[in-house]
């Protein structure tokens, strides 16, 4: 693996997990990695944390994250099946300190 990846992991909808190579030095956010890994993720307000389109389930690595904003969480509150473990993609930017990650998309 190249010294500015990381592996981030997504499980499928079948339980089966994708292991991906994604850059760290481009200042990517995971849901901006996951459309261009052409995952289905709508991202409706493209990454302003309006529409919790992203919101992705942390399975492994959650305390490998940033703290989450108050405007984070208080779009994760609107949803009606939300998990303690629940985070917007938009709001986490790629770095070196989320290798081994592994997460799936909210709702599979």
């Amino acid at each position: 693996m190249e010294e500015n990846n990381i592996t981030v992991s997504i499980q499928n909808p079948d339980g089966s997990i994708t292991p991906l190579e994604a850059p760290v030095d481009m200042g990517l956010s995971l849901m901006e990695f996951l459309k261009a890994s052409e995952y289905d993720i709508l991202a409706t307000c493209g990454g302003m944390a309006l529409c919790a389109t992203c919101c992705v389930d942390v399975l492994e690595g959650e305390e490998k994250l940033n703290e989450m904003s108050d405007d984070e969480y208080a779009m994760l509150d609107t949803l009606p099946d939300l998990l303690p473990n629940s985070r917007l993609a938009c709001q986490l930017k790629l770095n070196p300190a989320m290798d081994g990650l592994v997460v799936k998309l909210h709702g599979t």
